[in-house]
């Protein structure tokens, strides 16, 4: 599944908007998933493509954080439930940890 430059846009868009949504800092989010910071920087904001296995574990983090903090999540159209199921043919996807609110 490679994405066009449009959708790449777009889902850094969208994952942008489900972070302000979470209310986490990125050094929380880099944290959480044991990442580095350029790493995160990379799915966030690059222009350049990013492991898709890391972006999916990016999107249902964050998708699992803003329902965690009490909001709806900004949709997204690329990575889709439909698209997951052709993403999980041709990657090994990674279950995405979750934000301790309770210690924040």
């Amino acid at each position: 599944m490679s994405l066009n430059t449009e959708e790449l846009a777009r889902t850094r868009s969208e994952l942008r908007a489900n972070l302000d949504l979470a209310g986490l800092t990125t050094a929380q989010v880099a944290t959480d998933l044991d990442w580095s910071a350029d790493r995160l920087n990379t799915g966030l904001h690059s222009t350049r493509p990013s492991d898709p296995v890391d972006v999916w574990q990016l999107r249902d983090y964050l998708e699992h954080a803003v329902r965690d903090a009490g909001r709806t999540p900004a949709p997204f159209t690329i990575l889709t439930s439909r698209n997951r199921i052709t993403a999980r043919m041709w990657f090994n996807l990674r279950t995405a940890p979750r934000h301790n609110f309770a210690t924040a």
